[in-house]
């Protein structure tokens, strides 16, 4: 039995589809929303990685256990929230799993849990982490997730540690942040861009790495798994190529948009809803360095594709679910 937490997120409701297609049998761990896990083969409880006896219900019989749920924030802390579920809540899951004799632990944490912020060159897995205050708050909560994990491990759990950068991808039933800029692209929603960029990945190929990682990595090693980096600009072209939707054409410098997203992020911190930029997201597009998946790639054969594969596959899948409309004629 493998078991899933975060299973009807982005990265969990592809995982799903993906231990399904291998034949496994699959107990996702749902909060509330389902509908990603709609119509597929798969034993549903509920469960809150902030409850350690839901978990402990949750990973009885379980072989394997994916985690990743996770509070993905860009407006700072979240009444407690973030702390809450991304540190604390991987200790618990991470306990549950040692009590119930779990063989083996993947945990999904982030390229957040580096110090982008201070970094400017190759970031691998020994660079420093994410634990200075004046790191974001989700950036600070995976790198001491991965503390709390740590422990459990230094107690006997066998467990890794896999590190996405910016994912996007299909089954994005979020949709997640990247899904609605593109979907905001699309819809011609967006009336300027940011400059800068980030390290882009395919979903699939996150959920490729982290199933090798389960079957091939040794205990405590950690992974990265990241595309190449892009900027907005040029995504917002690819795009454009992709859905015959022009693009915007004003470029905000980041100084300039760092104006606006002081009141988004004030705002977001309000009302608990996420504007697509903030001055966290915002400090992430200005990380200049490289990230190096290369040790992935030698240890797991990790190999992934061109981001003109995953906008092109992205788009289908939007159309498909009638998120947005077919192609229209650029204006």
């Amino acid at each position: 039995m493998i078991v899933v937490t975060g299973a009807t997120g982005h990265v969990g409701a592809n995982l799903v589809r993906h231990l399904l297609a291998a034949g496994h049998r699959v107990r996702a761990v749902v909060h509330n929303e389902t509908r990603a896990l709609a119509g597929l083969d798969v034993e549903i409880v509920k469960g809150d990685v902030r409850d350690r006896a839901s978990l402990d219900a949750a990973f009885t019989g379980a072989d394997v256990v994916y985690h990743l749920a996770a509070c993905i924030s860009i407006i700072g802390e979240q009444r407690g929230r973030v702390r809450a579920i991304n540190v604390e809540g991987v200790r618990n899951a991470a306990e549950a799993a040692r009590a119930q004799g779990v063989r083996r632990f993947v945990h999904c944490s982030s390229i957040h849990a580096f110090a982008l912020a201070d970094l400017d060159g190759v970031v691998d897995e020994a660079s420093p982490r994410s634990l200075a205050a004046h790191h974001p708050a989700y950036d600070r909560s995976k790198a001491e997730g991965e503390r709390a994990l740590q422990e459990s491990i230094d107690r006997g759990l066998d467990a890794v540690v896999c590190h996405p950068t910016g994912i996007i991808g299909p089954n994005d039933f979020g949709p997640s942040r990247m899904g609605r800029f593109l979907l905001a692209l699309s819809k011609r929603e967006m009336p300027a861009l940011v400059a800068g960029g980030f390290d882009w990945v395919d979903v699939r190929d996150v959920v490729e790495g982290l199933v090798r990682a389960g079957e091939q990595g040794d205990k405590g090693e950690h992974f990265i798994f990241g595309g190449g980096h892009c900027s907005m600009r040029d995504m917002a072209a690819l795009w454009q190529t992709i859905s015959a939707v022009r693009a915007p054409r004003f470029v905000a410098p980041l100084a300039l948009a760092g104006i606006g997203a002081l009141f988004t992020t004030a705002y977001g911190r309000i009302t608990l809803k996420e504007p697509l930029f903030t001055n966290d997201a915002l400090a992430a597009m200005r990380f200049a360095g490289k990230v190096s998946a290369e040790h992935a790639k030698r240890r797991l054969g990790f190999s992934p594709r061109p981001l003109v594969a995953t906008l092109t596959d992205t788009h289908a899948w939007f159309r498909e679910h009638r998120l947005i409309d077919g192609a229209k004629v650029a204006a």
